[in-house]
């Protein structure tokens, strides 16, 4: 099982940043104080290199942090991550500017993930931008010819009633049998967004939405439980993923619309999203607080006269929740990659064992509390069409993880880090203690999750083996 996590791959260029007051002076290894600028400069050098490289998860400080100055720190923190970015040589989403035909932009996929890969995109907003930034949709077209659906969805978004919004209306790279919105190189392509459009102050971290219709629809639901830490919400229209591709579990923390007509029976579209919608309903009364969602087979309805209009009024209020304290995380495999972290959570590894299965996380915290599950998930095809040979339907089994490291990230919105937190995981007691703040985790997380409601404090570290 390959585990490989596509971040950007870029050149690196030099930075330099003057020192904020918390980046305080500290000892060096023969005691002597290390100025403010070799800590930044150290720093600074560590997000270059993971835009270049690719997230090491190498940074080390055992410098602490008081709980007064965590805001200050999380502040300057982002702003080197800010300026590192800037200053990278790499293609740059430009500056929002009204959704028309003029706003547009142009990335280019590295030739290892797809070849003579260019992905155009219009960017542009609706409406006055609110004080904490848009909220913006991802938009993904169909698969019929794509220059007709690229400005379809144009119009379309335009039209949709969810002002004030930004949206990304992107152009799918290549067409043919098998040319798919989550692929690898779609998926650098969203990473890169994300993390670009975090960093210009427009874009809302927590109002961020995938939708989609027909192939778009595919797309947003296997992409919305890839992605689902980084979501307000996803809308798929007029489709249907069987639950393998897009687990529902990881979806506890959005709001999930899904609209598909009883009549859109190509590919079984219809019965494949009647059993994500069981799969939600279950989840939903399992934990109601959790699973917000509106799956609807709309009566009498066929591809293309479902309703295009009523997905986004129903999401654009929601809001995500950056700390969750409950996680619910299968670590698919997506095109052959995977997620290195979800929510709090950062894979260190995974043993060779697990081939062929997932991984999957379970966390809940109540107070200083932190209950885990972690166990391995195989599945098993119970229904296969007999037309194209999809597999619709799984039953899963799941044995109790005994091998494999991980980090819980931890701060001050999660527990009380001025007291002693018990991590217990499958049963077994493997941390008490208080945990300290400290620097490399702001660093570490920030790299990692490149959000800045995400910039967590505290860490501990959990190796199922011992």
């Amino acid at each position: 099982m390959k585990t490989t996590i596509i971040l950007p791959a870029v050149l690196s260029a030099a930075l330099t940043f003057s020192a904020g007051i918390c980046l305080a002076a500290q000892p060096d290894s023969s005691g002597n104080k290390a100025g403010k600028e070799d800590q930044t400069g150290k720093i600074s050098e560590y997000f270059n290199e993971t835009l270049s490289n690719g997230f090491g998860g190498g940074f080390m400080s055992r410098k602490s942090i008081k709980s007064s100055d965590v805001e200050k720190v999380r502040a300057e923190i982002w702003e080197l991550w800010k300026k590192a970015n800037a200053s990278f040589d790499e293609e740059k989403l430009p500056e929002l500017r009204p959704l028309d035909w003029d706003a547009k932009g142009n990335w280019h996929i590295p030739a290892v993930l797809e070849p003579d890969a260019e992905m155009s995109y219009y960017w542009g907003s609706k409406g006055e931008m609110p004080e904490g930034g848009y909220r913006t949709f991802i938009y993904l077209h169909g698969s019929g010819n794509r220059e007709n659906e690229w400005r379809n969805g144009l119009i379309l978004s335009a039209n949709f009633d969810d002002s004030p919004s930004a949206y990304l209306v992107p152009r799918i790279p290549n067409t043919g049998s098998y040319y798919r919105w989550w692929q690898k190189g779609k998926q650098y392509v969203w990473e890169k967004f994300l993390r670009q459009a975090m960093l210009t102050g427009k874009t809302d971290p927590d109002r961020i939405f995938f939708i989609g219709i027909s192939e778009g629809a595919y797309g947003s639901q296997r992409l919305a439980s890839f992605y689902a830490d980084y979501l307000a919400g996803a809308g798929p229209i007029a489709g249907g993923e069987p639950l393998k591709n897009a687990p529902v579990e990881n979806c506890a923390n959005l709001a999930f619309s899904f609209r598909t007509g009883t009549e859109d029976k190509t590919f079984y579209r219809d019965i494949l999203t009647g059993y994500t919608k069981d799969a939600f309903d279950k989840f939903a009364a399992d934990c109601p607080e959790y699973y917000v969602h509106n799956v609807e087979l709309v009566q009498g309805a066929d591809h293309h006269t479902v309703g295009y209009f009523e997905t986004t009024p129903w999401l654009r209020d929601h809001v995500r929740n950056p700390y969750p304290r409950f996680v619910n995380w299968e670590n698919f495999e997506m095109d052959g990659l995977k997620r290195r972290g979800f929510h709090n959570i950062r894979v260190l590894g995974e043993p060779a064992s697990l081939e062929g299965r997932r991984r999957h996380y379970v966390m809940e915290i109540n107070d200083n509390e932190i209950e885990m599950q972690v166990g391995d998930v195989e599945y098993k095809t119970i229904q296969t069409d007999p037309v194209y040979g999809i597999e619709m339907k799984f039953e899963k089994t799941e044995t109790p993880a005994v091998e494999g490291r991980f980090i819980i990230y931890l701060s001050d919105e999660l527990v009380n880090l001025d007291k002693k937190v018990t991590v217990r995981v499958n049963g077994r007691t493997v941390y008490r203690g208080v945990p300290k703040r400290r620097l490399e985790n702001v660093v570490n997380s920030c790299a990692l999750f490149y959000d800045p409601h995400r910039l967590y404090t505290a860490a501990v570290e959990v190796d199922l083996s011992r």
